[in-house]
């Protein structure tokens, strides 16, 4: 089985990384680090992926996690997926993330899913957190990262 950790960038994010790979290192099972880019220039500036003004461009965020990751977790696997949006009206950047978590945990046979994002941290089930709809498939444990180790 597989540990897997989805990287947005962020502290938290990156903290759970960094515990995937330790329990993984217990436990002899392997870590995939999942970035999932969604072409959304709105979602990218929001999350700090790039400047107002600047130009999104979804392959060089990629590019950039990957080297990040590669300095958290050298042994990860990386893997970046860009989600299909669907043509619902309820659906949402955040939804098409979720399912895409989702469907590569499914898809890697995942055992524990490592989730830290900044609104992970606050609260399980904020509206723009991806943890709490995660955490409701019994598929898989999931770990909450919700401090960094600084």
């Amino acid at each position: 089985m597989t540990l897997l950790s989805p990287y947005d960038g962020s502290a938290l994010s990156r903290a759970a990384i960094s515990r995937a790979t330790e329990f993984a290192d217990y436990r002899g099972e392997g870590v995939v680090v999942l970035t999932v880019v969604p072409d959304d220039p709105s979602f990218a500036l929001e999350r700090g992926w790039v400047e107002e003004g600047e130009t999104y461009d979804p392959e060089t965020v990629e590019q950039r996690f990957a080297a990040e990751v590669e300095e958290v977790a050298p042994t990860a696997t990386f893997r970046a997926e860009r989600p299909e949006s669907m043509a619902s009206l309820a659906a949402t950047t955040h939804n098409d993330i979720t399912r895409t978590i989702r469907q590569v945990a499914h898809d890697i046979d995942a055992s524990i899913v490592f989730v830290g994002s900044d609104n992970a941290g606050r609260v399980s089930t904020p509206v723009t957190s991806v943890g709490s709809p995660i955490s409701e498939d019994p598929e898989y444990d999931v770990h909450i990262v919700r401090h960094t180790d600084d």
